[in-house]
């Protein structure tokens, strides 16, 4: 029996749809295997670094004051 023409479209659509997740897939195990291992550490360190250079500059002025606290994001307060 010969399919019709919306079989044949929609089996066509099928098939592009099968195909788009295969690459996505695809594309995310690519991303997987590229991703380095210390990346997480590393960023971590980094925002640590942030924090403490932005802890500098608002301690900047205020040496003068004695037993005044420095909140760091993470850390919590600290007394200077």
């Amino acid at each position: 029996m010969p399919r019709g023409r919306s079989t044949f479209t929609k089996r066509q659509k099928e098939q592009t749809r099968q195909q788009k997740q295969r690459d996505k897939a695809e594309r995310r195990v690519q991303r997987k295997e590229n991703k380095p291992e210390g990346s997480a550490v590393d960023e971590m360190q980094e925002l640590r670094e942030h924090a403490e250079a932005q802890a500098a500059l608002f301690r900047v002025g205020s040496e003068d004051e004695p037993g005044s606290e420095v909140f760091i994001p993470g850390i919590g307060k600290l007394d200077r």
